[in-house]
């Protein structure tokens, strides 16, 4: 059973109308993320939207605590929001590079190349 969707408010759809159809999707998606992650206060919400402190940056920027409700921003703070996580998510993630497949490191538990030191008795 999936959730209904949350209506993203005056202030989400007024920072939407200024945006280029392809940027208008991907702040739909970043929307949608924020509003139907569990708990309604954009710290965890943003926690889970942007890597590392990143979220908890831009709401020190913004001047927000990370109890505020995402239907409390702003056009202007909904497009900074976005701004922000159009930055973050471009930035390629460590071990991604395409040289090494994607899961467990190693076979031997150990890094990959590493070996386990020998033992001479």
């Amino acid at each position: 059973m999936s959730r209904p969707l949350r209506s993203p408010g005056p202030a989400a759809t007024a920072a939407r109308a200024t945006l280029s159809a392809d940027d208008a999707a991907r702040f739909d998606r970043l929307v949608s993320a924020v509003l139907t992650s569990p708990g309604a206060a954009l710290g965890p919400a943003l926690r889970a939207q942007l890597p590392g402190p990143a979220g908890v940056r831009w709401l020190r920027t913004a001047g927000l605590p990370p109890t505020t409700r995402a239907a409390a921003l702003t056009a202007e703070q909904w497009l900074s929001l976005y701004r922000c996580w159009r930055s973050v998510a471009s930035v390629p993630h460590a071990g991604r590079s395409g040289r090494a497949p994607v899961g467990r490191p190693s076979a031997h538990g150990h890094a990959p190349g590493a070996l386990a030191a020998p033992r001479w008795f």
